[in-house]
């Protein structure tokens, strides 16, 4: 992406403005889950201008870990965040990259895919975002986690999203143990519109972003795991001069 704004550019900015003014209104976000603005600290919103809303991690002082669909196929971005004042503020994107294992097709033909790419803002985040802690855990049915974003509380709801929401969710199995995914699902807990890209953590830090919710909001919660994605995390944002902190050694 250039710096010179195009015609197209200009619709693609307006479509980013039309969203922020959906966001004005009362907010939420994670169906059945507890505003957490403790824990909005290494979050921030990435809008897309077709009119989309995704959650994105902080994971270094200019560098943003989202799903691939937020960004693939997305003529813009904008990273999405309010000052101490309050007031909205949409950070351009420099750089953009999307996991090349992504598939943008890969649930409809039941294939593998990478659900996660990374955003370079033009300038630094404000220094009271903190990059968040990464994690190789790989957990196993059970284990408890917390999911956070912020998407809506109701599906076709977008004035409910905007404010950061954490919900605790147990992990399932439901097609055994995977090397690449993790499931979550509580009683009428989980992901909604705009927590793709959100942060599932543990005790180690954040282990998986969110990239899809089986049926409606609230439903089971499909989860990229980050530890085998490790080696693309960490080359490209060397390729962007920045490094992301993880838990534990490389693997």
């Amino acid at each position: 992406m250039t710096g010179r704004r195009t015609p197209r550019g200009h619709a693609a900015v307006a479509l980013l403005v039309m969203l922020l003014a959906a966001l004005a209104g009362p907010a939420g976000a994670v169906t059945g889950g507890r505003e957490a603005p403790e824990a909005a600290a290494s979050a921030v919103m990435v809008l897309t201008s077709s009119g989309g809303l995704c959650t994105g991690v902080v994971v270094a002082p200019d560098a943003v870990l989202t799903a691939g669909h937020c960004v693939a196929g997305v003529a813009e971005n904008r990273i999405h965040y309010r000052d101490a004042a309050g007031a909205p503020v949409l950070l351009e994107v420099a750089a953009r990259s999307v996991h090349p294992g992504y598939e943008p097709d890969a649930i409809r033909a039941r294939a593998r895919s990478v659900d996660l790419a990374l955003l370079r803002a033009r300038a630094p985040l404000p220094a009271r975002f903190v990059p968040a802690t990464l994690s190789g855990a790989m957990p196993r049915a059970g284990a408890d986690l917390v999911l956070g974003g912020y998407g809506a509380v109701r599906l076709d709801d977008p004035r409910s999203t905007g404010r950061f929401r954490r919900v605790g969710l147990p992990v399932v199995e439901p097609y055994g143990p995977s090397r690449l995914l993790v499931w979550l699902r509580g009683r009428r807990a989980g992901g909604c519109q705009g927590d793709s890209g959100g942060p599932v953590s543990g005790a180690d830090g954040v282990l998986a972003l969110a990239a899809w919710v089986k049926d409606a909001c609230g439903g089971l919660t499909q989860a990229v795991l980050l530890g085998p994605q490790r080696d693309w995390i960490d080359r490209s944002l060397a390729g962007w001069g920045a490094t992301a902190r993880w838990s534990g050694p490389a693997p």
